[in-house]
């Protein structure tokens, strides 16, 4: 899975992880890792399902991880903060179905 660079800057920094986590038809996360991000948020992160893994419909969701990742704004909080503490705004985790063939 991949994505391109965000067009509205998001200044992730130089040590930025993108969070992937796969879940199966069971619902058990099979897939839990980070991965490198660019400052861009563009990413490439290559996996395998795990045998054990339950087939069906399943999810995937990638997300910049540690951050506040959440703004439904459009604004860039990180880089135009005046108080070390950020509110979430409304949110829904960002997942993308998936078939696990057996």
């Amino acid at each position: 899975m991949s994505a391109s660079d965000a067009q509205c800057n998001p200044r992730y920094g130089e040590n930025a992880r993108i969070k992937i986590t796969v879940t199966d038809f069971s619902g058990g996360k099979v897939i839990d890792a980070t991965a490198p991000m660019n400052n861009a948020g563009g990413f490439a992160f290559t996996f395998k399902i795990p045998a054990e893994a339950a087939a069906g419909e399943g999810s995937i969701a990638a997300y910049p991880y540690d951050i506040d990742w959440c703004d439904d704004t459009g604004r860039n909080n990180r880089a135009h903060a005046e108080a070390p503490a950020f509110t979430l705004s409304s949110c829904a985790m960002p997942q993308e179905p998936i078939t696990i063939l057996p």
